[in-house]
């Protein structure tokens, strides 16, 4: 058994709690839907409002405990990151969100230092000059420490915890009733499509000489970017649970957000143009857009980091949600539809019409779709989530007829949470004039893209290669 404050392993004990959770948040929810039939319209809403909130809320607090896989899905499945809770609940919502995304089990350096000198087969004093042993960051997995070698670079090691892949052997198991509580949030999903996604993507999240591959494509790719950095990762000392890469230090978000209105604008195309930019461009990206993994340096540039939870994906997905969006662009609902039917997005194309289709896509992508320039808020992400996944959505009769087929399953996800942190940094920014360079292939209109363009002459992405606009 675990010691008091360690990880939880038992799957008997593990899928129990997560069974009556289910089984109360069912009955909540068949209850107010009873009890919905007496009330107004406003008053279905309110109730509705409250639900959602409360099923959240009990989301978040059994995922919390569980430490392993079970509370790495609570953050690949933050449909809630955003707020899709009442405005009066979000700020105190966010904040129990930020606690499951932040937290991490009581491990002794002791128990860390165990994993680390397994891996090397030699004592931490001889791979490293200096190591400090209080940790700078957690994550849900592993853990993070500054130490210095003995070249005198300072380097960044994350280590993972102990017992933490039995955990998640534990989780795995228990992934379907888990996948049942998040489907009450969003019903349209297939949860054994979804399922088998997850579990990839979490299986390889626990294989740090994975991490270190992904991180070390991206740093070829942005090596030299005019203002994207991602550090390089020190290839020698990366083994399966252990991760070395370079140190960088810089503001962290919450002082990010606190900038004039022309800082964070900038900051916020930088984040559009990383995130979307990664999945359009070079069809591989980090499927963790939160705040907490970009840093500003002095230099003005952004720091990227962490990319264990990674996603590639072929040439034609990345082309084929391309034209859903020039198709959206043009106004023809009828290929739209013929479309997504034959990609897998909906099973039932008599269901919709040319203008449904296209106000549903619109909804869902508005703020880079018109051409003019948008102010995000968090008001504007919690809207289009809604409209993307829940069942206050005008579109939520349609959606119980829809899917989202699993190589879409992180780009949707990165593409809500890009816009997440771009709406806390409460960014403005013409963001359909940004995106037509990777939808249409057009030149920049702003400084950044001129820059970035320049870049990009010199060092052609992978699919641009390819030929893939």
């Amino acid at each position: 058994m675990p010691e008091k404050g360690g990880i939880p392993t038992s799957r008997l004990s593990r899928s129990t709690k997560v069974g009556r959770l289910a089984a109360a948040t069912a009955a909540k929810q068949m209850g107010t839907r009873a009890t919905n039939v007496a009330r107004t319209d406003e008053g279905k809403q309110r109730a509705l409002a409250k639900r959602q909130l409360e099923t959240a809320e009990e989301i978040v607090a059994a995922l919390g405990t569980m430490k392993g896989a079970a509370m790495k899905l609570g953050q690949v499945m933050s449909f809630l990151d955003v707020g899709l809770v009442p405005e009066e609940f979000r700020e105190e919502f966010q904040a129990k969100l930020a606690e499951l995304r932040d937290a991490a089990p009581k491990v002794s350096f002791k128990d860390m230092r165990k994993v680390i000198e397994t891996e090397y087969g030699e004592r931490v004093e001889d791979v490293f000059e200096t190591f400090d042993p209080v940790p700078i960051a957690a994550a849900s997995i592993g853990q993070v420490y500054k130490a210095k070698l003995h070249d005198g670079r300072d380097v960044a090691v994350k280590v993972q915890y102990p017992g933490v892949a039995q955990a998640v052997r534990s989780d795995m198991k228990n992934l379907g009733m888990i996948l049942r509580l998040m489907k009450r949030v969003a019903p349209g999903l297939d949860p054994k499509a979804m399922g088998d996604e997850i579990r990839t993507r979490i299986d390889e999240e626990l294989d740090y000489e994975l991490e270190a591959q992904n991180q070390r494509t991206l740093a070829r790719i942005y090596r030299g970017h005019p203002f994207i950095f991602v550090p390089a990762v020190v290839t020698s000392l990366s083994h399966e649970r252990v991760i070395v890469s370079e140190f960088v230090a810089g503001r962290g978000f919450e002082e990010l957000k606190q900038l004039p209105q022309d800082e964070r604008d900038r900051l916020g195309e930088i984040v559009f143009r990383f995130y979307f930019g990664c999945m359009y461009r070079h069809h591989q990206f980090s499927g963790d857009p939160h705040p907490g993994n970009s840093l500003l340096l002095d230099d003005g540039r952004m720091a990227f980091i962490d990319f264990g939870l990674f996603k590639r994906i072929p040439a034609a997905v990345a082309e084929l949600e391309l034209e859903i969006a020039r198709l959206g662009f043009a106004g023809d609902g009828v290929a739209m539809i013929e479309h997504l039917h034959e990609a897998g997005f909906i099973r039932k194309p008599e269901l919709y019409t040319p203008e449904g289709i296209l106000e549903q896509v619109y909804d869902m992508s508005w703020w880079y779709g018109l051409d003019e320039e948008i102010a995000l808020t968090p008001e504007i992400a919690t809207e289009i989530m809604i409209e993307m996944s829940d069942p206050r959505s005008s579109h939520f009769s349609k959606m119980r007829h829809e899917t989202l087929p699993p190589d879409h399953l992180f780009g949707r996800r990165l593409e809500m949470l890009t816009l997440a942190v771009m709406s806390q940094l409460r960014a403005r920014g013409n963001w359909h004039r940004i995106a037509r360079e990777w939808i249409y292939g057009d030149p920049p209109v702003t400084e950044l893209g001129r820059l970035e363009a320049a870049f990009y002459a010199e060092h052609p992405p992978a699919a641009a290669l390819r030929g893939v606009a």
